[in-house]
């Protein structure tokens, strides 16, 4: 079996030798992530396996390597983009560290208000116009993957902006998520996804923001006595693949796996939506977290605590970019 690699010279000998992909020498795609295989990615990777190999007729053969079985959160775009993986499906904010920031919009909080204005995102020119920024850094951007909206968790209530003062929260790689803990007093702390239960068991972190899928397949509920219902962030991921493995491939394969992929998305997406009401509901019944609703005036004060991060991060994500957020924000809910 043949894998693709962005280093050209063996590819292309390859190629050569063995002419265009055909049973005897399938096409093989890592496809490598870092959350288990029962969340809504997990399966929608899955889903996409599935898919490509069906409409392949067998010519592509899709290995998925869940729960950082290959890399960590920090190596995984270096390995895709050196060709030692194909596919990920990292979370908006990891291609800040590449340079391209425009992606660390979906970190601001309150930035999507409901799902309606997401898929006008994701779904319109501007999430396309995102996806094409991708390819100076040799990445194809293929499809946006819902993980859902994020609540907060800690080990004290939390309701007001003044209950977030010294807390030690864990957050993703994202200047805008650092930036957002530290308008509220918190002390954020990066840390891969993998780490975070047992850093909340231990107390190197007192709390964290995660979606209910997340927060209960990972069982931090189990170690969290507070959840509070905010809505207040998003975690999606972009589905990607090293541009020259996708550009070298049969116009007909990538067509099928275009195709398996836009199947995938919509399937993993629907997940996603379904688990984290499902999830909120199990952890309510297990009784191990208290899940707190916060008043509209507590969540209006949220919101007005955080708004001049919009300001602080206009010149790192975007002041346009930000702009055409809120635009379609607005758009949605009128």
């Amino acid at each position: 079996m043949r894998t693709f690699a962005i280093t050209a010279s063996i590819a292309v000998l390859a190629l050569g030798l063995a002419g265009p992909a055909s049973a005897q020498s399938p096409i093989i795609i890592k496809f490598s992530h870092v959350v288990a295989t029962d969340t809504p990615k997990g399966k929608a990777s899955e889903k996409f396996k599935e898919l490509a190999e069906k409409y392949t007729g067998g010519k592509v053969k899709v290995e998925v390597y869940p729960n950082s079985t290959l890399y960590k959160d920090k190596e995984e775009l270096e390995a895709l983009q050196l060709g030692s993986v194909q596919m990920l499906a990292p979370s908006n904010s990891k291609f800040g560290p590449l340079g391209i920031r425009e992606f660390e919009v979906f970190d601001l909080p309150y930035i999507l208000p409901d799902l309606k204005t997401l898929r006008k995102v994701t779904e319109g020119p501007l999430g396309l116009r995102l996806l094409k920024l991708l390819d100076s850094k040799g990445i194809t951007g293929l499809a946006y993957w819902d993980n859902g909206f994020k609540q907060m968790s800690a080990n004290k209530k939390l309701v007001t902006p003044a209950d977030y003062q010294g807390v030690k929260f864990r957050i993703q790689s994202s200047r805008v998520l650092q930036a957002q803990f530290k308008s509220l007093g918190s002390l954020p702390q990066v840390m891969a996804f993998s780490e975070v239960y047992q850093a909340l068991q231990t107390g190197v972190v007192d709390g964290q923001e995660n979606t209910w899928s997340n927060i209960y397949t990972q069982k931090m509920f189990e170690v969290q006595k507070f959840i509070t219902v905010t809505n207040h962030g998003y975690i999606g991921y972009v589905v990607v693949v090293n541009k020259k493995f996708w550009d070298d491939l049969p116009a007909d394969i990538r067509g099928q796996l275009e195709k398996a992929m836009k199947e995938a998305t919509e399937y993993g997406n629907d997940i996603a939506e379904k688990e984290n009401i499902e999830a909120m509901e199990a952890i309510k019944k297990s009784g191990r977290s208290t899940i707190v609703i916060a008043t509209d005036a507590e969540n209006a004060a949220m919101r007005k605590a955080m708004e001049p991060i919009y300001d602080d991060m206009a010149k790192r994500v975007g002041k346009a970019t930000i702009d055409e957020f809120v635009k379609e924000a607005a758009g949605a809910t009128n």
